[in-house]
């Protein structure tokens, strides 16, 4: 059998999956905020310990490659790194969005593609669009969102929306074929099937030189605080 291990922490959500096989077994995570260092270890130790399984047993290491936050991408992507090279087992990684898009597969919604949205910043989202089979449509695109955006493939396609940076496009996006998911859609759980079948294809990264698929560069924000 194999054990595979799920790091999601793109987003604000910290979130632990294992699985056997392509079956989610058991799941930690959080949605609190900028918590991810303190949580991601205590989580794996502890769905680990519930399952009565060490690190030695696992097969795999997935992770969330994003895109998403800096700080949230690094933290995930070090730990699953580390993982991944003191155990000497593959590492996989998974698009943030493409995972996203599963969620919705799950769900079982009604729609034709899928438009998962990660919340970059004012009207701005990471978002990619796919069909029910999650054959991308649409690669990966920082997105500026206005009135004409998605208008020409809404006309003839029922376009499923998700994710944090969605609710905030509802009143921008209009028409009929444009649907709303009021769910969060983040979670490793959603990874489990994506890295299941790259587990089986062999289809890994290199453990040393992979990154985070940041997408845009980083850029640190001054404080306007005054210090004395």
């Amino acid at each position: 059998m194999t054990y595979i291990l799920h790091i999601e922490t793109a987003t604000d959500v910290c979130s632990v999956a294992l699985s056997k096989d392509d079956t989610v077994i058991a799941t930690k995570e959080s949605a609190e905020e900028r918590n991810h260092a303190a949580l991601l270890g205590v989580y794996i130790e502890e769905i680990l310990a519930a399952q009565n399984l060490k690190a030695e047993d696992l097969s795999a290491v997935s992770v969330s490659e994003g895109p998403g936050s800096y700080t949230g991408l690094r933290i995930g992507v070090s730990t699953a790194k580390g993982i991944a090279y003191g155990l000497n087992i593959p590492l996989i990684a998974i698009s943030t969005l493409q995972a996203m898009a599963y969620s919705a597969v799950l769900n079982e919604e009604d729609f034709d593609w899928i438009a998962p949205m990660i919340d970059a910043r004012r009207m701005e989202v990471y978002t990619m669009l796919t069909d029910k089979n999650l054959k991308i449509l649409e690669p990966t695109t920082a997105l500026i969102v206005d009135e004409n955006s998605f208008q020409d493939i809404l006309e003839s396609k029922r376009i499923l929306f998700l994710g944090t940076g969605a609710p905030k496009c509802k009143d921008i996006i209009k028409g009929k074929n444009a649907v709303f998911s009021t769910k969060t859609n983040i979670s490793a759980s959603n990874m489990v099937k994506l890295a299941y079948q790259k587990y089986q294809e062999k289809y890994f990264v290199d453990t040393a030189y992979f990154e985070p698929f940041y997408l845009k560069e980083f850029v640190a924000i001054k404080s306007k605080k005054a210090f004395f």
